[in-house]
């Protein structure tokens, strides 16, 4: 096996890439050229990209977007918006893939910390790349990245309800219950391709009301980012952006994604005003439901290890950091 390395952009339009998303069970829409395309172009101004491609025999059997900020290395994707990271490709080559591909790490001269982060614990890469930082001799440690709590889902929306324990079943009819009396008419409406810009303006100004970090998140620059993943991934179904509305107005909003079996819950917001109605309880219960009823198999609340997660029943998960230091 080699491993090749390129700066070049061009290496997002590849359909090669994306074949190896489509041959990887572990890999998520984060994982796609498409989403990371559009990170790079948004939010990695200053970072140098380097992606990997593990071949052979003449064959490319394995991809990993990295970036450089002077003598850091990490997986292309930054910490804040990409919950999930690392290579993909075929289980067949995963240790040889990996070994080669952390020999190739090795090999380069121009970073003293790798922090290679968004690796599920019980997923097969990470222990893969672990061993083979070993084999290449690099200091390697695992380390807690985060928590992503998730709900394996029933066939049935009252399945879900009647699997959780009862103090949740309850909470969650009741605050539905709840919203319901005081706005009979409330219903999901989806975002479209003809309604976006302006239904991202309302998702927008629902972050900014938020308090605290959650308020602070939604700069002029994130929420331009929001606006190019709709424009990539809003009109396949990939991306979902929701809201709760009433009366014509809209309580509450969710962007998510749509892959494979999966439901990622990426982020939400809610009228504060409203707070005593629940309203963001209520939107995640309905995307919850249609999930199922979409034969999902998954519902993945992302990273963030927040008590609401727990109260539709999830399970945490552990994401793990790689992290290679050098003296």
């Amino acid at each position: 096996m080699t491993v090749d390395w390129t700066e070049d952009p061009a290496a997002f339009a590849d359909p090669g890439w994306t074949s190896l998303v489509d041959a990887d069970p572990e890999a998520t829409v984060f994982h796609t050229p498409r989403f990371l395309k559009v990170y790079w172009e948004e939010l990695g101004a200053g970072e140098g990209l380097e992606v990997a491609s593990v071949q052979t025999g003449g064959k490319v059997v394995a991809t990993a977007a990295f970036a450089t900020d002077g003598d850091r290395l990490s997986w292309l994707g930054g910490f804040d918006v990409t919950d999930y990271m690392g290579p993909v490709g075929s289980p067949q080559y995963r240790r040889r893939a990996a070994d080669e591909l952390m020999a190739a790490v090795a090999a380069r001269d121009d970073w003293r910390r790798a922090d290679l982060a968004g690796l599920p614990e019980q997923g097969t890469w990470l222990k893969a790349l672990a061993e083979g930082g070993r084999r290449a001799r690099l200091p390697v440690r695992i380390e807690l990245d985060g928590v992503a709590p998730g709900l394996d889902l029933p066939a049935s929306f009252d399945a879900y309800l009647s699997g959780l324990p009862s103090k949740l079943r309850h909470e969650v009819r009741r605050k539905d219950r709840r919203l319901r009396e005081a706005h009979p008419g409330v219903r999901v409406v989806d975002a479209a391709v003809e309604t976006v810009a302006t239904d991202l303006d309302r998702f927008a100004s629902l972050h900014r009301a938020s308090a605290g970090a959650k308020g602070r998140f939604m700069v002029p620059g994130m929420e331009l980012f929001f606006r190019r993943l709709a424009d990539e991934l809003l009109s396949d179904g990939t991306m979902r952006l929701s809201f709760l509305e009433a009366d014509g107005e809209r309580l509450a909003t969710a962007v998510g994604f749509r892959f494979r079996d999966r439901f990622f819950l990426y982020n939400s917001a809610y009228d504060h005003r409203l707070s005593k109605l629940s309203p963001g309880m209520v939107l995640a219960a309905e995307l919850i439901r249609e999930a199922i009823e979409e034969g999902r198999s998954t519902f993945d609340f992302l990273k963030g290890d927040l008590g609401y997660k727990y109260r539709f029943g999830a399970k945490p998960r552990r994401v793990c950091r790689l992290l290679l230091d050098r003296a």
